[in-house]
């Protein structure tokens, strides 16, 4: 007798007969239970037969997937994958219109089982396809079935990329280009270039070629929002593959089309609010837009070169207007005196060349691009800024240049100018799409800042890295609001001046206040465990409430979700497909599969995943591997998570290692304790407020040389 474990109890349907309760014997054959089955129903060929999921997915069971049969699970006996393959290869051919329609929509929905798609291919399945759509026979419905069959197909990653024909791809551009198409297979189309783009260098420039950003923009200015994220996937897709010296043409491409204030009229203010996915793909945009100022960034000024320098004569003569007309007479060296006095008083380091400053890389040459750009387009104001600090005493003017120069490198910092974007981030900012040269406004905005908050803090040269620092918390606090328009980030700046952050500070440092005297550290180490068991509760009880998870492959839109949560006596994983995002909980009986906590041997994270070591994109991916993580159990079997972010990342490991009785390690844990301990403290030392607690207990006094003073109870 095998042990209880190699044995699962199910429920096996079979049209027109009475479901069939059985036990399967995990260490036997597939072919052989199915054999037994068919047996049971005196079915005959059982080797046309095969078994499936009684559920929304249909999925076949196989060799590889049989573990994930558990006990209570409904299956069906159905014709095999190979069969319903040939069939569906035949009656996708037939010459009756609606057979073949029947037959695509089949297609369409079966083949998001893998299984079946890797015997629909070796029928040479997805080259049928192809042909389907390069003879232009088919439209509405049947094309659209047709392109769905064939993107969930390649969604598997069984075909490369670079097998199409230019014929195919000259189809599906074609479907782009036209100005009334039916909106389902616009969609697929999209996501077939998108695809095409990002998975191939050779089809990315055929691409290129039939497709032009004018034919896209039209599908931005419609209302329906998922047609309009299609396109700008495809936009960020040829963004993002387009060599680097090519980047800067499509971008003054875009900026011809209009493209950001269509976004921005249609996309960002319109009635609908933006889904998750939208919102990617605008801060892909805008980080791939930003990442153009990376080539200025990283260039070094030469000090030899009299076009670069006659910028620094440009910012001179706009400052200085008046005392420059005087400078056509005199001698060369008491010229010389007044360009060093004057670039003194602009706040350059080097006042003899100051092209000199512009060596350091970043912020190289953008910063002094940010410069020209105020000193032309906010003239009242730069030369505001330079006479005001020109005339104030040495050790109290705020150096223009010196600031400009970190003020541009701290603004790259934040906006992560040259890093490509995350795979999972939402985080766009609406102002940025207000305006074609948003970072110089930006920069202009943050530089009158700079200057306030100088004089705010009444600082000299000494305290240059303390008010940056103060700028810089003072940018981030304005950003997080997320403004909607340069207008808005300028009034909460108002709103946050030095004495506001000082008071910001002050509240979060009570909240954070750190006890050094040793009774308190002695009374922290105390009642630590009892804090960390209360942090082990709390994410014992979130993984109870379950988390939606997003199923993510090479081509990132897919829109296919999976559930999992913990049962209330922590003893059962249950988890499950889902059609859709959910907008509560999801209750266990509707998640099939279970995994019992007492089989999980080990949580894995990071690059030691499994699916972080499979080829592809997503092993690429620096912030995807961050929020990878995978349960092993059993015989070698893994359940693999993406997080959905480095929030739920932390709750997720953290719930798993304290039901595997293994320490919490997540920077969250950490965060969470001193938080908590704090308050604790806080709450235990009231009563001792304004009271000096020693370092040392006080000595015990000695004993006195009589008793005398007890008094006897008796």
């Amino acid at each position: 007798m095998p042990p209880p474990a190699d044995i699962v109890k199910v429920a096996i349907e079979w049209p027109g007969a009475f479901p069939k309760l059985m036990e399967i014997d995990q260490k036997k054959p597939l072919s052989a239970i199915i054999k037994e089955v068919c047996e049971g129903w005196n079915l005959p060929n059982p080797e046309t037969f095969a078994l499936q999921n009684a559920d929304s997915t249909n999925f076949y069971i196989t060799e590889k997937n049989r573990n994930n049969i558990k006990n209570g699970s409904i299956l069906r006996l159905t014709t095999s994958a190979a069969q319903v393959a040939q069939q569906l290869h035949e009656r996708i051919q037939s010459s009756s219109m609606d057979m073949k329609l029947d037959a695509l929509k089949d297609l369409a929905n079966s083949s998001r089982d893998i299984t079946f798609a890797q015997e629909f291919i070796n029928l040479d399945g997805i080259s049928l396809l192809t042909q389907m759509v390069e003879s232009g026979t088919d439209f509405g419905d049947l094309l659209s079935f047709t392109l769905t069959a064939f993107v969930e197909l390649m969604d598997h990653g069984i075909v490369s990329w670079d097998t199409f024909s230019l014929a195919f791809i000259k189809k599906i551009a074609s479907y782009v280009c036209k100005s009334a198409m039916d909106t389902a297979v616009l969609q697929r189309s999209l996501a077939i270039l998108e695809s095409m783009v990002l998975n191939s260098q050779d089809l990315y420039q055929k691409v290129a070629q039939e497709i032009t950003i004018g034919q896209l923009i039209p599908h931005l200015q419609g209302t329906d929002q998922d047609i309009q994220t299609y396109t700008i996937a495809v936009i960020n897709a040829l963004f993002l593959k387009s060599p680097e010296e090519k980047r800067q043409e499509m971008a003054h491409i875009l900026a011809q089309k209009q493209l950001r204030s269509i976004i921005l009229s249609n996309v960002i203010r319109s009635n609908k609010p933006i889904n998750d996915e939208m919102a990617h793909q605008l801060y892909v945009l805008q980080v791939l837009t930003f990442n153009l100022l990376e080539d200025r960034m990283m260039t070094k000024m030469d000090p030899q070169d009299q076009a670069q320098r006659d910028i620094i004569f440009e910012l001179r003569r706009i400052a200085f207007d008046v005392e420059c007309e005087s400078n056509n007479s005199g001698s060369i060296e008491k010229r010389k005196s007044m360009y060093t006095r004057d670039y003194k008083k602009l706040g350059f380091i080097n006042h003899v060349n100051p092209a000199v400053d512009f060596t350091q890389i970043p912020p190289g040459m953008l910063a002094l691009d940010n410069m020209l750009y105020f000193a032309r387009h906010h003239q009242d104001a730069y030369i505001r800024i330079v006479l005001e600090n020109s005339s104030r005493e040495d050790k109290h003017e705020c150096p223009f240049g010196r600031s400009s120069i970190e003020l541009t490198k701290m603004l790259c910092e934040i906006l992560k100018v040259g890093e490509l974007p995350s795979e999972n981030c939402h985080d766009f900012h609406p102002m940025f799409f207000t305006h074609d040269r948003s970072f110089e406004e930006f920069f202009c905005i943050c530089i009158q800042l700079l200057n306030k908050t100088w004089k705010e803090m009444r600082a000299t040269s000494e305290d240059f890295n303390k008010v940056m620092q103060v700028v810089k918390e003072q940018i981030t606090r304005a950003l997080t609001i997320k403004p909607n328009s340069l207008d808005q980030f300028k009034s909460r700046l108002q709103n946050l001046s030095y004495t506001e952050i000082l008071k910001l500070r002050q509240s979060e440092r009570m909240n954070q206040e750190d006890f050094q005297s040793r009774p308190i550290l002695e009374l922290r180490e105390k009642i630590q465990p009892e804090i960390m068991e209360l942090i082990k509760q709390q994410r014992l009880n979130r993984l109870c409430e379950g988390t939606c998870f997003r199923k993510i492959s090479s081509r990132r839109r897919q829109d296919k979700f999976w559930y999992c949560r913990l049962s209330p006596n922590h003893k059962v994983l249950h988890y499950g497909d889902l059609e859709e995002s959910p907008q509560g909980e999801v209750p266990h009986d509707s998640l099939q599969d279970k995994l019992p906590v007492a089989d999980i041997k080990a949580v894995v994270t990071g690059k030691d995943c499994p699916h972080m070591k499979e080829k592809g994109a997503l092993k690429q991916n620096k912030e995807v591997l961050e929020l990878a993580f995978s349960v092993l159990y059993e015989s070698d079997e893994y359940l693999n998570f993406i997080a959905p972010d480095k929030h739920e990342y932390c709750v997720w490991t953290d719930g798993l290692n304290a039901l595997l009785g293994k320490e919490m390690t997540s920077e969250f844990t950490r965060s969470d304790m001193d938080t908590l301990l704090n308050m604790e403290m806080k709450l235990r030392l009231l009563d001792l407020e304004n009271i000096q607690i020693p370092e040392v207990p006080p000595p015990i006094p000695k004993e006195p040389s009589n008793y005398d003073f007890v008094y006897d109870c008796n």
